[in-house]
């Protein structure tokens, strides 16, 4: 699935203007008013993308209170998008996650705060190798309550870093659920080339510096 892209396929997307991010119809995705996903058998959504979803997937359901994380698409303006269709940056979505979490156990906050700490925050339109409009890193609040958190916890980690963080906040519209085969890809596919070199690698980096009692398999 995922593959290097030689030196010059990477120059060339950065010296191209990424059309699916600038046009009318992407501008008014991100203009919207923000939707909010109702409680279900008391269970919350939080919707985010960073990168691979195969990576995202598994370091979300590596944390206390996350019931289940489905890969998906969202943040673009077409309708029913697909792997090969996102993956050509003309439909505005990028590969991201939906998080099923019970908010008495742990708080959008907290999974803000997941977010940040399992990726490069500097690194524009992609993780590692995996580069493209498709692969870039966005947060979607459903509500003003959670947009405040997100921007008041990018603004501190740039003010530590000093630098830029590459996230885009976005209002939450839709998310649409990746092909059957892409679900728990790393659970079910371990002996895959990506999941072994990039995937577990990425999960074990966030898991070694994220708070030990956040984490299940840990006790408090």
């Amino acid at each position: 699935m995922k593959k290097i892209l030689p030196l010059f396929m990477i120059a060339i997307l950065f010296s191209c203007q990424n059309t699916a991010q600038v046009n009318s119809k992407q501008q008014a995705v991100i203009n919207a008013e923000p939707i909010e996903v109702p409680l279900k058998d008391g269970k919350a959504r939080a919707y985010f993308a960073s990168g691979c979803f195969w990576c995202v997937e598994a370091i979300y359901e590596s944390v206390k209170g996350v019931e289940e994380s489905i890969s998906g698409y969202s943040g673009g303006h077409t309708k029913n998008p697909t792997y090969e269709a996102s993956n050509t940056g003309k439909t505005g979505h990028a590969e991201a996650v939906e998080i099923i979490y019970d908010p008495n156990a742990v708080s959008f906050e907290t999974l803000v705060d997941v977010y940040f700490a399992s990726q490069n925050v500097t690194q524009v339109n992609g993780q590692g190798n995996d580069r493209g409009s498709q692969y870039r890193s966005i947060i979607f609040y459903q509500n003003e309550a959670q947009k405040q958190i997100i921007l008041k916890k990018k603004e501190a980690l740039a003010k530590k870093l000093g630098a830029k963080i590459a996230a885009e906040v976005y209002p939450f519209q839709k998310f649409w659920i990746a092909e059957d085969y892409h679900q728990n890809y790393e659970r079910l596919h371990p002996d895959n080339s990506y999941i072994r070199n990039v995937s577990i690698p990425r999960l074990n980096r966030f898991k070694s510096k994220f708070p030990k009692k956040l984490l299940k398999g840990y006790h408090n």
